[in-house]
């Protein structure tokens, strides 16, 4: 999994978190979904990356 990967998928969790935490203090759904959305754009994106680290390992 390349560096610059691993920094966008943990990027897109954490900022996804953020706009959950903001969603929900403020009653605003949309955020709150939006950042949920976030956060598994980035986790898809880390597993990706780590089935292409396993097929690069074989």
């Amino acid at each position: 999994m390349g560096t610059d990967d691993k920094f966008d998928a943990k990027a897109d969790q954490v900022k996804g978190k953020v706009k959950e935490g903001v969603g929900d203090a403020t009653d605003d759904q949309g955020l709150e979904n939006e950042g949920k959305a976030d956060q598994a754009k980035g986790n898809l994106k880390e597993s990706a990356e780590k089935v292409k680290d396993i097929f690069k390992k074989s």
